[in-house]
């Protein structure tokens, strides 16, 4: 599978790739300047950048609902999703998914690229999800088809422990360079430049999921959310530093001495007195006269405001607007958002459902289950506050007039497992009903009929 392979080549592969990385992580982390700072020079930071993506990825990652639908209309297909809907949730809470995931998107928005990795932890019994460092990724694919890759390259350290503990082999120094190398067929295992492993690939399938945070047309890897705000937010920082300097001046100014071959002890403090000749000027320098600080406060809004264009962010994203907005109109405001939080789902759906996929495969080889036929979605939760009255009486009405199924308004609402919700009103209603018998029955043993105080269901109804 790997003829001529050898993990050496990997330093030669994607190094403008692996080079951005690390320059888009030094600017997310708020090292913003180019070059030396001159000395005494201001250097200040705002850090919007990293502002920008933590609120993006809030938006994005405010609610997910993982949902696996019947191919099969008949009451075993729909068994068979109930229990792989179960099993999955069983798997995401073992992994703290929800929080894995969010960590990895607020990664995969500065670099550009993410990735999970799927497999059987044989110790444990279960299905473990993992999220590789996407700097040591490299992936092969057939052709000009980058969605058929082929083969993919897991490049990590481990400390001379770790390796003894996982692998059984001792290494030479306290660290060692390890390589996992797959394909559908095979893998390999190498440390340290050295083949220790070669098996065939006991899942059948690369148990990677590379995915783009926004695709390059024809590119495989993805781009950032970093380098179109790069700029402005240089000139940000430059243009409040300079202001800033410009202030702390004011606040301590400048004494000027015109026709004043030399000076001493001239101080700018309370109740100072100078000596100087009879023709000379003396005067403090005003550097805020003519306005000058109002351009630079409107040169900064100018900024601000690019800022938030470029990283289609709106100020109402952040809680602040200038006026009372709801509705329809708060949906206008914040329409830049809602397109980079849809475009965003797109791929991320695609790279769940793989996921997900992958997790069912593994719990019906290793667990000997048999999930059938299904249909895997992602239910993404509302990026905009909801009116839930209203939202609930229309999810009404598109019921009761056969739009919706009872699932889907579950599903519209933010209800996670509509199912077992489902199940639990059945029940709920079977009660109820009984009840209702039990008291009519009574009542009419005691030639009285006494009216059932207990709570109606509607739509709950003796025939």
């Amino acid at each position: 599978m790997s003829e001529g392979f050898t993990p050496t080549e990997l330093a030669r592969l994607d190094v403008d790739r692996l080079k951005g990385y690390k320059e888009l992580l030094e600017f997310y982390h708020g090292r913003q300047w180019e070059g030396y700072a001159k000395r005494g020079e201001k250097r200040l930071t705002f850090n919007y950048a990293k502002v920008v993506i933590d609120k993006v990825t809030s938006y994005l990652m405010s609610g997910i609902n993982l949902v696996v639908d019947a191919v099969e209309d008949s009451d075993e297909a729909r068994a068979n999703a109930r229990r792989a809907e179960a099993a999955l949730h069983r798997v995401y809470e073992d992994n703290s998914l929800e929080q894995l995931d969010f960590e990895t998107e607020v990664d995969c928005a500065i670099l550009g690229d993410a990735c999970f990795k799927v497999i059987w932890d044989q110790e444990a019994k279960g299905v473990r999800v993992t999220v590789p460092d996407i700097q040591g990724i490299y992936a092969w694919w057939v052709g000009d088809d980058t969605s058929r890759v082929w083969r993919v390259a897991s490049r990590y350290s481990l400390t001379s422990d770790e390796v003894e503990i996982l692998y059984k082999v001792k290494p030479k120094g306290k660290t060692a360079s390890v390589v996992e190398l797959w394909t559908a067929q095979g893998f390999e295992l190498w440390l340290d430049n050295v083949q220790v492993e070669r098996k065939a690939n006991p899942y059948g399938f690369i148990p990677f999921i590379i995915y783009p945070n926004l695709r390059e047309p024809k590119k495989f890897w993805g781009i950032s959310d970093l380098p179109q705000i790069i700029e402005p937010q240089r000139e940000l920082n430059r243009a409040m530093s300079q202001l800033s300097r410009i202030l702390e001046l004011s606040g301590n100014p400048i004494a000027v001495l015109e026709n004043v071959e030399e000076a001493e002890d001239i101080a700018v403090r309370p109740g100072a007195v100078w000596n100087i000749p009879e023709d000379a000027k003396a005067y403090l320098l005003d550097l805020l006269q003519g306005g000058g600080v109002g351009l630079h406060i409107s040169y900064i809004d100018l900024l601000y405001r690019m800022l938030h264009d470029i990283s289609e962010s709106p100020r109402a994203a952040f809680g602040g607007t200038t006026r009372d907005l709801s509705g329809v109109a708060l949906e206008i405001e914040l329409q830049p958002l809602l397109q980079k939080v849809r475009r965003k789902g797109l791929i991320r759906a695609a790279a769940y459902n793989q996921r997900n996929r992958m997790i069912l495969r593994l719990v019906e080889k290793y667990q000997n289950e048999n999930f059938g036929d299904n249909h895997l979605r992602v239910v993404w939760g509302p990026v905009l506050p909801r009116d839930m009255e209203r939202l609930v009486s229309n999810e009404q009405v598109l019921v009761q007039n056969g739009i919706h199924s009872r699932k889907r308004a579950m599903d519209e609402i933010g209800v996670k497992e509509p199912e077992m919700e489902f199940k639990t009103w059945l029940e709920e209603r079977e009660t109820i009903l009984r009840m209702n018998r039990e008291l009519n029955a009574r009542s009419s043993r005691g030639g009285a009929r006494e009216r059932a105080i207990e709570p109606r269901v509607e739509g709950v109804e003796e025939q």
